[in-house]
Order: structure tokens, then C-alpha cells, then sequence
């Protein structure tokens, strides 16, 4: 599943786990990436967006009223 966003393109990023010894690990930080019905071109479409896109409205969703029309 690839876990990037439609709208920012914000993906998993690599970092560190640090431990209380400090002893550095690899991991990786994922996206809070949702599946969402928007409107694209006029049609709706199902589309992975994160999360942050969402609160900020820069998409609109596709709701029942926008599919009779």
C-alpha cells in the first residue's frame, strides 16, 4: 500500500529510535493517510489523503448530494 498523500505528496520519512542508552536505530515515520471519496474533474473518485489535507479543506468530498446532481 503506498502510503502518499494525493494533494501534498507527503510520504514515510526515515529516522532514528533513540533509546535511554542512546543507542540509535532505524525506523520509519508514517503519514496519517486516509481513503477518501473527493471530487476530481467532476467525478468522484476514491483517493489516499492525508489527514492534515483533510482539516484544511483543500479537497472536497464527494457526499451523497454532490452524486445526484
Amino acid at each position: 500500500m503506498a502510503l502518499r498523500c494525493v494533494v501534498c505528496g507527503k510520504g514515510p520519512v526515515a529516522g532514528k529510535t533513540v533509546s535511554h542508552s542512546h543507542k540509535a536505530t532505524n525506523r520509519r515515520f508514517l503519514p496519517n493517510v486516509r481513503r477518501v471519496r473527493v471530487i476530481i474533474e467532476g467525478r468522484p473518485q476514491r483517493v489516499k489523503v492525508c489527514t492534515r489535507c483533510m482539516r484544511s479543506r483543500k479537497l472536497a468530498k464527494a457526499g451523497p448530494r454532490q452524486l445526484a446532481a
